[in-house]
């Protein structure tokens, strides 16, 4: 048997081959602190556990799910952008219920684009954008992501014809993997780009509860005019450490919210019903548990940055999410570096160019492991006298 020409043309997933390098390291008996991965270090709180298993001794929860989410998770997503970002969202109409937003980001160009169309995409940006583009028959252009435009897209730098072929254009701030975030004045740009050239946006905002120095990240949808063009998806992975769960939700442009719903009732049928009681829980509870997560990260990231500059290693505080991206020593490509790191230090990083060709020259390091561990990475590289 083969498999179909599709999933022939599915590029590799470039974390699969990263956690084999570190599962065959930790084999050999090596102790490795990975900070390449992307996986949240801290269980669910205690609160959301409990919503789970009070739902799922429900009887009424064992029951196929709506097909488009139960009304308490919508109502709950509404409500949760009109406390933290004073956006009114209707419930009904301008909310989709995802299984996780990976889901989400990878439908949406199978949902309103037709083969050929292009896409805008950032680069360096999440692998799995690309998953989409794939199954959706579509073509990609992509828009370099630059420090000294604190690794914001320059649409002036598109050339006329993308722009007058792109159809629908990916953001995501807090960035993955480049820490970088967005501002009001830039948002409210890509709208009127968006309308200029009749674009849809959409925004990934899977960081969005994890924002540093006292600055919380502006959901796209706080732009005005944001919903004429485009939705925002918002994850629970992140924020409550629900990474294991998949639940999240698109909310925005009614149009494109349909789009959603309509592909998911012929893939999926929701998600468990009881998960989605927990999640509500999560969304319209004390959110205390975030901000104390949120407090853990920066905390991580000041020793990360502070043990760099201790051994010489020049680099930027990420702004916002649990990554920095780090540029490697000169004469190194990314694979190289993060390569000797694992051979040398027993160190796991995620080379740059994973996340597409202008990744070159950066590794990601993840906030994942104890301020301990990040103080004898640290450590263990100093001793390779590469700075």
């Amino acid at each position: 048997m083969e498999f179909s020409k599709k999933l022939q043309q599915l590029p590799t997933q470039f974390f699969a081959a990263l956690v084999q390098k570190v599962n065959n390291a930790l084999e050999e008996g090596r102790d490795v602190i990975n900070l390449g991965q992307g996986n949240p270090d801290q269980p669910t709180p205690t609160h959301i556990i409990q919503a789970l298993q009070e739902a799922a001794e429900n009887p009424q929860n064992h029951k196929y799910s709506p097909f488009r989410g139960i009304a308490e998770l919508r109502q709950a997503a509404a409500d949760f952008y009109k406390r933290e970002y004073d956006v009114e969202i209707d419930p009904d109409t301008e909310v989709a219920i995802l299984g996780g937003t990976k889901i989400g980001l990878v439908e949406l160009p199978l949902a309103v684009l037709n083969p050929g169309d292009t896409m805008l995409l950032p680069d360096p940006g999440y692998p799995d954008y690309l998953s989409g583009v794939v199954l959706g028959d579509v073509n990609f252009e992509v828009m370099p992501l630059f420090a000294e435009n604190n690794f914001l897209p320059d649409y002036d730098a598109l050339s006329k014809e993308v722009k007058e072929k792109a159809k629908l254009l990916y953001l995501n701030y807090p960035n993955n993997p480049t820490g970088g975030t967005a501002t009001l004045e830039f948002f409210e740009e890509t709208i009127r780009f968006a309308k200029e050239h009749n674009i849809i946006v959409s925004h990934d905002f899977a960081y969005g509860a994890i924002g540093f120095d006292g600055n919380k990240p502006i959901s796209f949808l706080q732009a005005n005019g944001a919903k004429e063009v485009g939705i925002e998806m918002y994850t629970l992975s992140k924020t409550y450490n629900m990474a294991g769960w998949r639940i999240g939700f698109a909310v925005g442009n009614a149009d494109l919210i349909a789009a959603i719903n309509l592909i998911q009732d012929h893939l999926f049928c929701s998600q468990f019903p009881a998960i989605q009681q927990a999640a509500a829980v999560a969304l319209t509870s004390s959110q205390e548990c975030a901000d104390e997560l949120r407090a853990t990260y920066e905390r991580r990231r000041n020793v990360l940055i502070e043990e760099a500059h201790r051994i010489g290693w020049q680099v930027t505080a990420p702004k916002g999410t649990f990554f920095a991206w780090l540029s490697v020593p000169l004469g190194f490509t990314s694979e190289q570096f993060a390569d000797i790191l694992l051979d040398k230090a027993d160190i796991a990083v995620a080379a740059g160019n994973g996340f597409g060709q202008y990744g070159e020259g950066y590794v990601r390091i993840g906030l994942l492991v104890s301020e301990e561990r990040l103080r004898e990475a640290m450590h263990r590289i100093e001793q390779l006298k590469l700075f």
